[in-house]
């Protein structure tokens, strides 16, 4: 009888759940975390009067040879302007380094058809232009037939290169978060004159970073460069890129001082970026 009841409440025993263990408490990943990582970052605010790129020295020349281009043909742009585009990437690469930027070449397109006009800011004779995103070039191939033929055939290389090189300064704005902060400044403008001003500088800046490409540029020579302040010099005014006289200035600004601060047209007066 005593082994039975023994055997019995060892049964009972081993049947019989085992006691629960004491859990540790479940961390808190309130200790580790903070509500703050949920947000979105603020947003950086970009001081276009003193962007950093003011500080550094022009580009070091580089070798640049280029085909000649048939203004009328789509194919003979693609060539040329996949020869310039390597020669300007190279060209401003370093700099963009120094800022902690990657550099990448804009996408390059010929459009057969005059772009509609986009608001009142919009320049029906354009010969080409750059679009942030997808950070691409595109030139206006009837626009620039037309305007090829009351160019002087000596003047055409030199206002092709400066013409690229200028959509091409655009992009260095993209890739330095000056082109977003000076588009946002310039929707964000109470007037009309206001909004023009600041269009004005973007484009004046972009001129002027033409003027340090060309000058970068072995092979294109101080000849082609005078050529460019002449032309624009003597072009009309347009609402949104100034005087000629203003944008013969900037362009000889960049292609004459040894620092991009040369190109500082946020900083100028405004008289400078009429």
């Amino acid at each position: 009888t005593s082994l039975a009841a023994f055997t019995a409440c060892v049964l009972v025993l081993m049947l019989a759940p085992p006691a629960e263990r004491p859990r540790p408490a479940a961390a808190d990943p309130a200790r580790h975390t903070s509500g703050d990582f949920a947000a979105r970052p603020a947003p950086v605010e970009l001081d276009l009067t003193d962007h950093p790129a003011y500080e550094l020295p022009v580009p070091e020349p580089v070798d640049c040879s280029l085909p000649r281009v048939d203004a009328g043909s789509a194919d003979s742009w693609v060539v040329f302007n996949d020869a310039l585009s390597f020669c300007l990437t190279r060209l401003w690469r370093p700099r963009l380094e120094e800022l902690g930027l990657r550099s990448v070449e804009p996408e390059f397109r010929v459009s057969r058809a005059a772009p509609e006009a986009d608001g009142p800011l919009d320049e029906s004779t354009l010969l080409a232009y750059y679009e942030g995103e997808p950070m691409a070039v595109t030139l206006v191939l009837p626009n620039v037939v037309r305007h090829a033929r009351d160019l002087p055939a000596d003047w055409e290389q030199s206002v092709w290169v400066s013409l690229l090189a200028h959509e091409y300064g655009h992009h260095v704005q993209q890739l330095a978060g000056i082109l977003a902060a000076g588009s946002s400044q310039e929707r964000e403008a109470p007037t009309d004159k206001e909004r023009l001003q600041t269009r004005r500088r973007m484009e004046l800046q972009a001129e002027c970073l033409a003027g340090v490409a060309m000058q970068g540029l072995d092979g294109i020579g101080g000849t082609e460069t005078g050529l460019v302040d002449e032309y624009l010099a003597y072009n009309l005014r347009t609402r949104t890129h100034g005087t000629g006289s203003n944008r013969s200035d900037w362009f000889h600004a960049g292609a004459n001082h040894d620092s991009l601060g040369a190109c500082n047209t946020y900083g100028a007066p405004p008289a400078q970026v009429e």
